[in-house]
């Protein structure tokens, strides 16, 4: 029997600044999900429009895009919203379900880069064999175990947070619920949330990582044998763009989780989480937009019509009158 009042909310801190720099933080942080939410958008509006875009690697991109939307919000409003209110609140059930949301997204980002990843590899290593391989069935499937799996590996922890007592503190030194600052809060025995999450890292960040890995040493071996040095080049830079985003999420994910749970008060751990709940997001887009010469094509097409769009209309009511 717990025999102290239990909590019903948490005390989210978020970043403990002046209230002149909560309102630069509040318009820097707007600014970047405004950003994230139109990069990834225009990501999908692309890829459902084009059909040079509807490609396998550009449908598991336009999933990528979706998934950072969601993670993003799942994020950010909160944190805007902490860091202009003096003493934030949120309830027990709304912390965990912000981390079931948080865990699930950023499974199925590790899933969906590592789908990638074995999609190049086909296409660069088995090119006679992709379309016959990676067909339409193939890529539902992947998409499916991708979200499904995400959803099934972060629903135990939650069901494990759910089982536990919180009798206070109540106070958690960051700007969402992460699992390690809702563990320290709470009075009941965590070991065995601790050894189902460390079981479930190793699935859903360790293995896709090494799938990874092992994906581009084949790809790069495959390209070093190519006789053509253009060629050689061309090949690489049509996976470049996705190495680079996946060095890019697993680094910010090594960065962030890299040092004990204590750490977790320090605002330099704030810091390093940003990069993960928030530039991660922008990045993404941002590098296939400047690094992917179809998806810049693409771009440029849509700015064409847009424009046509514009001049067609100032001119309809001339050519009324």
């Amino acid at each position: 029997m717990i025999n102290k009042t239990l909590v019903e909310e948490f005390l989210l801190l978020g970043f403990q600044v002046d209230h002149h720099y909560r309102v630069l933080l509040f318009i820097f942080f707007l600014a970047l999900y405004i950003l994230t939410i139109l990069g990834n958008l225009l990501i999908i509006v692309l890829v459902c429009t084009y059909r040079k875009l509807q490609s396998p690697m550009y449908i598991f991109m336009s999933n990528l895009s979706l998934a950072d939307i969601i993670f993003s919000t799942n994020i950010v409003p909160n944190m805007l919203v902490i860091t202009l209110k003096e003493r934030p609140t949120i309830c027990v059930n709304e912390c965990i379900a912000q981390f079931f949301f948080y865990g699930m997204l950023g499974s199925t980002e590790c899933f969906l880069l590592t789908v990638m990843s074995y999609d190049r590899y086909l296409a660069i290593c088995n090119p006679l064999k992709y379309t016959y391989i990676m067909d339409f069935k193939l890529q539902q499937i992947l998409l499916a175990v991708s979200w499904v799996t995400s959803a099934t590996v972060t629903l135990l922890p939650v069901v494990l947070l759910h089982r536990l007592y919180f009798c206070g503190p109540s106070v958690i030194d960051h700007f969402f619920c992460d699992l390690d600052p809702i563990l320290d809060l709470s009075c009941s025995d965590t070991g065995i949330v601790k050894v189902e999450t460390f079981i479930s890292s190793i699935y859903v960040v360790l293995l896709p990582f090494l799938v990874v890995i092992s994906s581009y040493v084949r790809i790069l071996l495959t390209i070093l044998k190519i006789p053509s040095t253009e060629s050689r080049q061309k090949t690489f830079s049509t996976c470049s763009t996705h190495l680079l985003v996946v060095c890019t999420y697993f680094l910010t994910i090594i960065t962030v989780y890299s040092n004990p749970s204590k750490t977790y008060s320090s605002n330099a751990q704030k810091v390093r989480s940003l990069l993960y709940t928030v530039l991660t997001p922008l990045f993404n887009p941002v590098i296939y937009a400047l690094r992917n010469k179809e998806i810049k094509n693409a771009i440029s097409c849509l700015m064409i019509q847009f424009i046509s769009v514009i001049n067609y209309q100032d001119k309809t009511p001339n050519s009324i009158k």
